[in-house]
């Protein structure tokens, strides 16, 4: 980006307060809807990256821009399906232990360098060693490269998980020479500076303010940006990013969630609201059980819980029907979920006659038993729990509500197992493989580690179902054997899903192809562009 362009950015983020985009000069044009080259689009969001390489990092801060600063070998369409990237052909071998893969032989990195198999080869074991989801490369025992745009992945069981956990952020192809010199992965100075080999190089990067990126001209797929400059903004909350939206101080917003807030944005003139924007990420809210507490062990008295919460109100008035109601442990948009799971429909009459059969029973007192409940620290989840102590009062179970000051305060309780129920969350990201399985296996009670089986959840069954799905490579075979963990996990109940947060997004009419693939705009941007650029 040269001086002039550079500045004009910055103009346009310091006076986005005072005029709206659409009133600038210059973009009045009438919109047409096939894509063209140029112009700036501005995203918000209120996620706030601490740095900007996704390979050592997990989470939506920072996989958003780091999609857009790094290719990776695959991406997805809206309809689940893996679609060429960087790597321009895949090939399994027929056992379903290896996988060759094909580099662009025009791709180069932001500093000019090209992007070899070595690269990509560095990427996988950066990930492997650094990255938090450790199930996604697990059984990855090395890769080959035979040549500069050859590269044969090697597996120690077959592993369909692969080609999702080869798209988004999750395996970025970094330089291995900027970030292979010794340093520690996590805290590499550049981290917060990468050189990468995505779509957008990055201008500028401002902790909690923005992230302004302009376009790498000699991206491997030929016309592509088509946006010249792309902003992220950060604000505070969500109510923020609404308003400057509804201004047209920004374009998109690209993660709304609550039910009022999907509403208000529907009713805004010149914006439109995209449901399902991000099937991928399955993000699951759910109360967790301390399956370490002698009561909570109990199934009878989780399954009590259960029939005393009344999931669908909660979603329709709390919640104002923003997220959908959950049934089980993988997303109701994830091509392997299965409605055919047990039921605990809201009854308190069965609720207290569960306790009751477990031998909680009244002695004259309202009180059969009481529990500690925390929750992330987050306006959604209190609200939550406060919703869910009235409602168990019902069938005589006290809750004493435990707030956390802060998120390590949460995570330090909860991965050490000082809790009795938790409201949580955790995202399938787009394979079980991934994102599901972590919190079930017996192999993943791992103290002081949040986000991993910190129920303390053990059932062989389960494990084995998990292997077996795990290296199923048939669909219907997998999603059989995935509909039968389904059902085993609900009536287990280590933890009970509530809801299922059903991401929108919501764009302004001169945005041409938001970015509505499985992984929403967690996925490279490079198709966006502007109508009236």
């Amino acid at each position: 980006m040269n001086h002039e362009m550079r500045r004009e950015v910055l103009r346009l983020l310091t006076l986005a307060g005072a005029a709206p985009i659409a009133a600038m000069p210059g973009l009045g044009m009438a919109a047409e809807d096939k894509p063209r080259r140029g112009g700036l689009a501005v995203l918000g969001t209120d996620q706030k990256p601490r740095h900007l390489n996704p390979a050592v990092q997990s989470g939506i801060a920072t996989i958003m821009p780091g999609a857009q600063l790094f290719a990776t070998p695959l991406r997805f369409d809206d309809k689940w399906n893996p679609q060429p990237y960087l790597a321009e052909s895949w090939t399994f071998s027929d056992d379903g232990k290896s996988i060759t893969l094909k580099l662009r032989r025009n791709a180069v990195f932001h500093d000019g360098r090209p992007i070899t198999s070595e690269d990509l080869a560095f990427s996988v074991r950066t990930v492997q060693a650094h990255h938090p989801f450790k199930s996604m490369f697990a059984p990855v025992t090395g890769v080959d490269t035979p040549d500069a745009h050859t590269a044969t992945i090697h597996l120690s069981d077959p592993h369909p998980a692969l080609l999702l956990a080869m798209s988004t952020g999750l395996l970025p192809v970094i330089p291995k020479h900027v970030f292979d010199d010794g340093q520690d992965m996590k805290k590499h100075s550049m981290n917060s500076k990468p050189i990468g080999s995505g779509p957008f190089k990055l201008v500028e990067f401002k902790p909690g303010q923005h992230i302004i990126m302009e376009r790498h001209d000699k991206f491997f797929l030929e016309g592509r940006p088509y946006l010249d400059r792309l902003i992220i903004r950060n604000f505070t909350d969500t109510a923020s990013i609404m308003l400057a939206l509804e201004k047209g101080e920004i374009d998109v917003h690209p993660y709304i969630t609550n039910g009022v807030d999907i509403a208000r944005m529907k009713r805004a003139p010149d914006v439109t609201v995209h449901a399902n924007a991000a099937a991928a990420l399955g993000p699951l809210i759910w109360v967790a059980f301390n399956l370490e507490n002698p009561v909570l062990a109990d199934k009878r008295v989780r399954h009590a819980i259960a029939h005393a919460i009344d999931k669908p109100t909660i979603v329709a008035n709390v919640f104002q029907n923003g997220p959908d109601v959950a049934t089980g442990p993988i997303s109701l948009h994830s091509p392997l979920y299965s409605a055919d799971v047990p039921g605990f429909a809201y009854d308190i009459d069965k609720a207290k006659a569960l306790l009751t059969e477990a031998g909680y029973k009244t002695d004259g007192s309202d009180e059969r038993l009481n529990f500690r409940i925390d929750w992330i620290p987050s306006a959604v989840y209190k609200a939550l729990a406060e919703y869910v102590r009235p409602e168990l009062a019902k069938i005589g179970i006290t809750l004493a509500l435990r707030n956390a000051p802060d998120f390590p305060t949460w995570a330090r309780r909860i991965s050490s197992y000082d809790f009795d129920l938790c409201i949580d969350s955790a995202w399938n990201w787009g394979d079980p493989v991934i994102g599901v399985h972590r919190t079930y296996l017996s192999s993943n009670i791992r103290k002081g580690v949040i986000w991993s089986n910190t129920q303390q959840y053990r059932n062989d069954k389960a494990d084995m179902l998990m292997e077996a799905a795990g290296k199923e490579m048939d669909p219907a075979r997998r999603k059989a054997l995935y509909a039968q963990f389904q059902a085993l996990i609900v009536d287990d109940m280590p933890v009970l899903p509530v809801m299922e947060t059903n991401v929108h997004l919501a764009a302004r009419p001169r945005i041409g192809n938001p970015p509505l693939s499985i992984w929403g705009p967690n996925g490279p941007m490079d198709e966006m562009f502007v109508k009236d650029a």
